[in-house]
């Protein structure tokens, strides 16, 4: 992707990879509704440019709505699962400071984030087996250097049970 465009920093991976904020599973709709004149909305403006593209990427399931110019003063407003809204006042903060107020009241903490991540990399482990939905493997088979699966590729002789009791009882005999 060329680097045009105002501040094409913010449509890289590793910046939009720095956001801070991942919101608890409750939260479903985030609307932001802010001013595109005026001293007292400049953090938030900056929050939108900034910040948005971060938290939009940390947070896929989340929908996230910009009104301008439909207010006075600027504000976010966020929709939860269980119909109750959250309102925070954003006038005269700057974007730093929204993102640490909005990571506080509505992001996870830390704690969690470590837990899931290292739930998610327990399922990611390469030993274990089972539906490539969970697993990285299906079956042993597919890991280099074991042997491969009967069903694709015959067995030699030697590792067949069959042929193993055929040897055996000849050489009682």
């Amino acid at each position: 992707m060329p680097m045009k465009g105002r501040f094409p920093i913010r449509r890289t991976l590793q910046y939009l990879a720095q956001g801070e904020v991942v919101f608890k599973e409750s939260v479903k709709v985030m609307t932001v509704n802010y001013n595109t004149h005026g001293k007292l909305g400049d953090g938030v403006r900056k929050f939108v440019f900034f910040n948005i593209p971060q938290i939009q990427y940390k947070n896929p399931w989340v929908q996230i709505m910009m009104f301008k110019n439909m207010t006075p003063s600027p504000f976010l407003r966020f929709y939860l699962d269980s119909g109750e809204q959250v309102l925070v006042d954003v006038e005269a903060k700057s974007n730093k400071e929204i993102m640490e107020h909005v990571r506080r009241i509505l992001g996870k903490n830390e704690e969690t984030l470590q837990r899931e991540e290292e739930e998610r990399r327990q399922l990611l482990h390469p030993a274990h087996f089972g539906p490539r939905k969970y697993c990285l493997r299906e079956c042993i088979c597919e890991v280099e250097g074991q042997v491969p699966c009967p069903a694709l590729v015959p067995l030699p002789k030697e590792l067949r049970g069959k042929y193993r009791a055929a040897l055996r009882a000849t050489t009682q005999d």
